[in-house]
């Protein structure tokens, strides 16, 4: 029993403090995270590896186009879904449309992540899934960081042209607020010509 100040006393709560509660919970999520993490790295990259390969059905062209698509599409859409979330974070303004764009974007980019998981991965699913990828989808893998490097140059085509016509918007801007003011000339001057 603890005692306030009007000397009433409370009884004092049983079971763990709300920071022990906590410090549980996290301790589990990040458990069953890492614990899924290992089940989904041993079965992912052999099953992305066989659907792509159901595509590409063994066909070097369809493996190619197959790849730049995926690679293409995967890296420029979360590029652009990420600078919106960016854009809309750095006006101060925390909306629930940053978070949807910003699950969309992760789960658009999938393809591209199970892809490198493929390439990068050490294990033997990753190993597989390499094999499946030479004999079912032959140039995927090559195809798709090509689609990927596209991506990334058409992003940044679309930021430099976005920068341009905004830059142009306020020198217009510019321009018509100095024209409504009317020229900035003195008695007796000519007007600057333009």
């Amino acid at each position: 029993m603890t005692a306030d100040i009007n000397g009433s006393t409370t009884p004092a709560k049983p079971g763990l403090p709300a920071w022990a509660k906590k410090a549980i919970a996290v301790a589990a999520v990040l458990v069953v995270l890492v614990i899924a993490y290992f089940i989904l790295a041993a079965y992912l990259p052999r099953a992305w590896a066989q659907n792509v390969g159901g595509l590409a059905d063994g066909s070097f062209g369809a493996g190619i186009l197959w790849g730049l698509l995926f690679g293409l599409l995967c890296t420029l859409i979360p590029l652009l879904l990420f600078r919106g979330a960016w854009r809309l974070f750095r006006r101060r303004r925390f909306r629930p449309m940053q978070v949807i764009m910003l699950i969309v974007a992760v789960i658009v980019a999938l393809p591209n992540l199970l892809t490198l998981s493929v390439v990068l991965g050490g294990n033997s699913a990753a190993h597989a899934g390499e094999r499946i990828m030479d004999v079912d989808a032959p140039g995927f893998r090559g195809a798709s960081l090509a689609g990927a490097i596209i991506g990334v140059v058409a992003f940044l085509g679309v930021i430099g042209l976005t920068y341009t016509y905004r830059k142009r918007g306020e020198d217009l801007a510019e321009l018509r607020d100095a024209d409504s003011k009317g020229p900035a000339t003195g008695p007796g001057e000519a007007p600057s010509a333009r």
